[in-house]
């Protein structure tokens, strides 16, 4: 996406008053920047359109990792089946892998379920308003927990995540190498709308990605960045095999299970001990399944 003029006017009045630092000049050309490019460009995502507390934690789980375009319509589908968390606590595991199938990273499914049975249970079927609490949930943590709070209850969190941080590296840490996160984190509070910080950190996303087409990734002089092993003959390659035949066939002998992965047998025992372990599959009488 080519940037306007006057976007590029902007962007460049930005980074020269940032050179200098998070000075309050830069700040307000930087809200500037973002919101006015949000307004014009912004997004029309599902997940953007609600503030449904169950409905934003399950469009940030499956946004853990996984690009939008992908999440859209499993996002969808994913609430038209379990519309709520009740559902989603009570149905059995095969039936949230299967609609869960296409996204990648399952054992976020089974967090996703687990989380649903946590705030049922011990939360009377509401998502607490605390990150702190949230972050303790199965595959939520600091950052999910944080957006939830933002997205569904507008509170003014601050939290860090792979497109925040390549927006705040590209324009505050200019020509910096080894970032730490410690040292963007009071540049992002400096930032924040704090009257409106789920419309604020919807722009800072979009904003992000735009920088992800138009620029060698700035991530990359973060202290933490490392890059994503490949899929393609990997463990979470034949995991995803796996689970994909325990759901169409419900049950399978070990032996057939490995002919049909046509891969080495001591790594699919690997792989099958952790998926056990995980609380993925069961096995009885050398019979595996999805466990139920």
């Amino acid at each position: 996406m080519n940037c306007t003029p006057d976007q590029n006017q902007r962007e460049e009045a930005l980074l020269k008053a940032a050179k200098t630092g998070p000075t309050q000049e830069a700040i307000t050309l930087f809200q500037d920047l973002v919101l006015s490019y949000y307004h014009e460009h912004g997004r029309d995502l599902p997940w953007r359109d609600t503030t449904n507390p169950y409905q934003i934690l399950v469009s940030e789980i499956m946004l853990q990792q996984t690009q939008v375009e992908r999440v859209i319509p499993k996002y969808k589908a994913f609430l038209a089946t379990f519309e709520t968390i009740d559902q989603l606590a009570a149905a059995p595991l095969s039936e949230v892998l299967t609609a869960w199938s296409g996204l990648g990273y399952n054992r976020r499914a089974i967090n996703l379920q687990r989380t649903a049975g946590i705030i049922r249970n011990e939360h009377n079927g509401y998502l607490p308003k605390n990150p702190d609490t949230l972050a303790t949930f199965p595959g939520i943590g600091k950052a999910t927990a944080a957006a939830i709070c933002a997205y569904a209850f507008n509170m003014p969190v601050v939290y860090i995540e792979t497109n925040i941080r390549r927006i705040f590296i590209h324009f505050f840490f200019q020509d910096q190498v080894n970032i730490p996160d410690t040292d963007i984190l009071p540049v992002i509070e400096a930032a924040l709308d704090r009257e409106n910080p789920g419309v604020w950190y919807s722009a800072l996303m979009d904003y992000g990605t735009l920088l992800k087409l138009r620029l060698k990734n700035p991530n990359q002089r973060s202290r933490h960045y490392t890059r994503q092993a490949p899929f393609a003959g990997s463990d979470r390659e034949i995991r995803g095999k796996i689970l994909r035949l325990l759901i169409e066939r419900t049950k399978m002998e070990r032996r057939s299970l490995i002919r049909s992965l046509d891969t080495d047998e001591a790594r699919v025992e690997k792989v099958l001990h952790d998926l056990r372990r995980e609380g993925f599959v069961q096995e009885d009488a050398g019979l595996y399944s999805i466990k139920k």
